[in-house]
């Protein structure tokens, strides 16, 4: 037994000097620069449009909530949080949403957004404005907020806006 692992030992240290392929360290070499394909080579198998980019863009049914009750601004480390609560037309409005107006960008230091809900096919007229109320928020980095004095959220009935200190 002694024999054979003296012989092994002898064999590894014999082969590990060699530079031979029967070397374990020699069977990659050092890394070399290789030229790259062309990049703009197209696989003739992948189709040039997308399925997924020709679909029409979904268009957001909301509509505006009734009025506008809560407009918070609230100061953040990166922008600010705006926070408004409306009351819709119905019950079970959802999907609420701050839609920015005039491109989001401000006219005349005014940013303005419009509140708006989607209404459901079985929500029911009336009911107590607590039942119907909404609340949404949208965040705004600093970038956005870049000569902004006012923000004003507009519904059907009213508007709100909160103005810079």
């Amino acid at each position: 037994m002694r024999k054979i692992a003296f012989s092994l030992a002898i064999a590894a240290i014999v082969l590990s000097a060699c530079s031979t392929r029967l070397n374990p360290r020699n069977w990659f070499g050092n890394s070399q620069e290789v030229a790259t394909g062309s990049t703009t080579e197209r696989n003739p198998l992948i189709p040039e449009e997308n399925a997924l980019a020709t679909r029409p863009e979904e268009v957001y049914p909301g509509v505006p909530v009734q009025k506008v009750t809560e407009l918070v601004v609230e100061r953040l480390d990166d922008g600010a949080l705006i926070r408004a609560s409306g009351v819709a037309y119905v019950q079970g409005a959802f999907s609420v949403k701050l839609q920015p107006l005039n491109e989001g960008k401000p006219e005349n230091g005014v940013l303005t957004y419009e509140l708006l809900a989607v209404h459901p096919s079985w929500g029911t007229r009336g009911g107590t404005d607590q039942a119907r109320t909404v609340t949404v928020a949208h965040n705004l980095t600093d970038q956005q907020l870049e000569g902004v004095r006012t923000i004003k959220v507009v519904a059907a009935d009213n508007a709100r806006q909160a103005r810079r200190r």
